[in-house]
C-alpha cells in the first residue's frame, strides 16, 4: 500500500540529496530526447542539451521480456549514469526503479498506471522508499481519447505531460511525432528549486520515449 506523501514532507526522498547531486551536464532546463529504431537491434535514446549536445545515451534491446536499461553519459557508453530496472516482466503496470549507478543507490521508481494509460496516459513518480511523490499525466482525456482514434489529431496535437510534485507543477514532457523516430522535448523550468531530480526525471523521460512513444 502506497503511503501519499508530498516530498516536502522528506526533503531527501524529493531530491535525493543522500546520494549526491546530478552531474553537471544535467543541470539544464531544457532537453530533447530521441528515440532511434536500430534494425534487429532493438532501439537507441539520445538525450540532447539545449546546445545539443549528446548528454545521455541508452539502448534497448529488442524482445527483452524484462527491460533493463542502462544509460551512459555518451553513445561511447564508457560511463553508465543510470539503470533503470523493470520490477516484473510483461507487466501491465509496470514499477521500474531508477538506480544511481555510481553510488547504486535507488532515486526512486516510476509506475505506469496501466489501466488509465489506455485512454490517457499516467505515471506514478514515487521516491526511494516506493511513497508516492509526484505524478507525470497527459493532458487531456477528450484530446487522449481523440488521439487514439483520429490519426490526423494526434499529427496536429501532439501528446503533452504534465510533470507536478506535492501538486507543484514542476515540468512537461511534450511528445513530437515524426516518421522516423520519436522525440520528446522535456521543459523543466518550473523546478526552480531542483525538487525533482534531474536523473529521475529524465529516466521517465526515456521510458517513455520507449514506451509511450510507441503509440505514435
Amino acid at each position: 500500500m502506497l503511503e501519499n506523501r508530498s516530498p516536502f514532507d522528506n526533503p531527501i526522498a524529493g531530491n535525493a540529496s543522500n546520494i549526491g547531486a546530478p552531474p553537471p551536464q544535467l543541470a539544464g532546463a531544457r532537453f530533447v530526447l530521441r528515440r532511434k529504431i536500430l534494425k534487429l537491434i532493438g532501439a537507441a535514446f539520445y538525450v540532447h542539451d539545449a546546445n545539443d549536445a549528446v548528454v545521455l545515451y541508452a539502448d534497448q534491446k529488442a524482445f527483452k521480456l524484462k527491460e533493463d536499461i542502462r544509460v551512459y553519459s555518451g553513445e561511447d557508453k564508457t560511463v553508465e549514469v543510470l539503470r533503470i530496472a523493470a520490477r516484473s516482466i510483461m507487466d501491465f503496470s509496470a514499477a521500474y526503479d531508477v538506480y544511481d549507478s555510481a553510488s547504486n543507490q535507488k532515486l526512486g521508481v516510476l509506475r505506469r498506471k496501466g489501466m488509465k494509460s489506455i485512454v490517457r496516459d499516467e505515471w506514478q513518480i514515487l521516491d526511494a522508499q516506493d511513497r508516492e511523490m509526484g505524478l507525470i499525466q497527459e493532458d487531456s482525456t477528450v484530446l487522449a481519447l481523440m488521439r487514439r482514434f483520429i490519426e490526423f489529431i494526434a499529427l496536429l496535437v501532439p501528446q503533452k505531460y504534465s510533470i507536478t510534485v506535492g501538486n507543484r507543477p514542476v515540468g512537461q514532457f511534450t511528445h513530437v511525432l515524426n516518421p522516423f523516430s520519436s522525440k520528446i522535448e522535456a521543459d523543466f523550468s518550473p523546478d526552480t528549486s531542483g525538487v525533482l531530480d534531474r536523473r529521475l526525471a529524465l529516466a521517465a523521460g526515456v521510458l517513455m520515449c520507449a514506451i509511450e512513444g510507441k503509440q505514435g
